[in-house]
């Protein structure tokens, strides 16, 4: 008579909004989208999207799997698949993600890395000195290897 199974929500329908004026004190978590157009200290944790209006403000770190910033966050954000900071975005903390779009206008203060692995170089290889191409001699030796004869450019030789 009664139908009692429990109906499955699709994780990614489920949204949730911080309104502009409000002050939000703690951890979100949710798998669903989340949308903060208010303030909140501390950290952000969503298995689908995170979009932060102009006018919000996070104290704390995000970890998502699509994120877009517009407002100001200090802390570090890691994403899974593709983090947009749009032109009103000023983010202080480092950023892990797979793929960045950087609006112009934003403002990012900290370190990033991007791709799908985020392997730091192998310590031997950032100690050494750069190499000559000609010899494989260290141009450290040879400062005047270094020196442009394009003064426009230093880059180019």
């Amino acid at each position: 008579m009664f139908n009692n199974k429990i109906k499955q929500t699709n994780p990614v329908a489920i949204s949730n909004i911080i309104g502009q004026g409000s002050h939000l004190e703690g951890n979100i978590q949710t798998t669903g989208n989340l949308r903060i157009e208010g303030k909140v200290t501390g950290g952000i944790k969503a298995k689908a999207k995170v979009v932060l209006s102009h006018t919000a403000q996070i104290e704390g770190n995000i970890v998502a799997q699509n994120a877009e910033i517009g407002g100001e966050v200090k802390g570090s954000i890691e994403v899974i698949e593709l983090l947009v900071l749009k032109s009103t975005a000023m983010v202080w903390g480092d950023i892990v993600t797979s793929k960045l779009v950087f609006e112009e206008g934003a403002c990012f203060d900290g370190k990033c890395k991007m791709g799908k692995e985020h392997k730091p170089p192998p310590l031997a290889a950032s100690t050494k000195a750069p190499l000559s191409s000609k010899t494989g001699e260290s141009i450290k030796n040879h400062p005047e290897k270094l020196k442009s004869s394009n003064p426009s450019n230093p880059f180019i030789k």
